[in-house]
C-alpha cells in the first residue's frame, strides 16, 4: 500500500499552521508542523516530507538559513510564504533552490493545487530518471559536453556537474537546439508547464545558476547567451582551424 504524501509546514503564525494541516489532510496528505527555523532540519530527516511550505520569515534560522542547510541534504521541492510586494525575497529564495513561491495573504485552495503541480513535475522527474529504456534523443553530445536526461547527469569533460532536475532540463533544452534563441515565456511553458504560477524572472535565477556551475571548467566552445529583451539562446561556436 502506498504512503501517503507528506507536507512539512514551516510557518510561526499557530493559525496559518493549523489551518494548512486541516485543508492538506482532508484531501488526503499527511502532514506535520515547524514553528521556527531550527526545528526544520532535524524534522526533514525524521519525517522525510515529499514537499515543504516554508515561511521566510521565522524565528530562530530564517527561511533563507533554512534554505541553504536544507539543499546541502535534500533535494525536496519547496514552495516559499513571502510578503507581498517582497520581489528581492523572491528572487533570493529562487536563488537558493525553492521550487515556487506564494504570496501571503493566499488562498489555500490556490496553495494546494501549487503543492499538486510541484509534486506532479517531480513525479515525471522521477520516472524519466529510474527510466531503464534510455533513447538517444534522451542524450545531447557537443564538445566538452554531454546532458542525458535519460539519467539525470551533465559532463563537462568528463566531469560530472551536480544539478537538480529544473537546471538540467533547462540545459538539456537550450543545448538540444543550438544557437536557436528562445524567450523567457517559452522557456517557461516548456520547462515548467501550463500549471506553473511563477514569473518569467524564474527563468533569469535558473539560467544564472547554471551558469555558475559550467563557468567551474573552461568550455570556450559554447556558452549560454543573454539575448537582450527577448531570452536565452546556448550558442555553439565553430572549432578553430587548426
Amino acid at each position: 500500500m502506498n504512503r501517503k504524501r507528506r507536507v512539512l509546514v514551516v510557518d510561526d503564525d499557530l493559525h496559518i499552521s493549523e489551518l494548512l494541516k486541516l485543508y492538506f489532510e482532508k484531501d488526503g496528505f499527511e502532514v506535520t508542523s515547524c514553528y521556527s527555523g531550527d526545528t526544520v532540519i532535524p524534522t526533514v530527516r525524521s519525517f522525510q516530507p515529499d514537499i515543504i511550505i516554508l515561511d521566510l520569515m521565522l524565528p530562530g534560522m530564517s527561511g533563507f538559513d533554512v534554505m541553504r542547510a536544507l539543499r546541502r541534504i535534500s533535494n525536496v521541492p519547496v514552495i516559499m510564504l513571502t510578503a507581498r510586494g517582497d520581489t528581492l525575497d523572491k528572487v533570493v529564495g529562487l536563488e537558493l533552490g525553492a521550487d515556487d513561491y506564494i504570496l501571503k495573504p493566499f488562498e489555500p485552495k490556490e496553495l494546494l493545487a501549487r503543492v499538486k503541480a510541484v509534486l506532479r513535475r517531480v513525479s515525471e522527474h522521477d520516472t524519466l530518471r529510474h527510466d531503464k529504456d534510455r533513447r538517444s534523443e534522451d542524450v545531447v553530445e557537443l564538445p566538452g559536453l554531454v546532458v542525458d536526461r535519460s539519467r539525470y547527469t551533465a559532463r563537462i569533460g568528463g566531469e560530472e556537474i551536480d544539478m537538480p532536475p529544473k537546471e538540467l532540463e533547462l540545459l538539456f533544452f537550450l543545448a538540444s537546439h543550438p544557437n536557436r534563441v528562445f524567450t523567457r515565456d517559452q522557456i517557461l511553458e516548456h520547462i515548467w508547464g501550463i500549471d506553473f504560477y511563477g514569473e518569467p524572472r524564474t527563468v533569469d535565477v535558473h539560467i544564472k545558476r547554471i551558469r555558475e556551475k559550467l563557468d567551474m571548467i573552461e568550455h570556450p566552445l559554447w556558452q549560454i547567451k543573454t539575448v537582450w529583451s527577448i531570452g536565452y539562446k546556448f550558442e555553439l561556436k565553430e572549432e578553430s582551424d587548426s
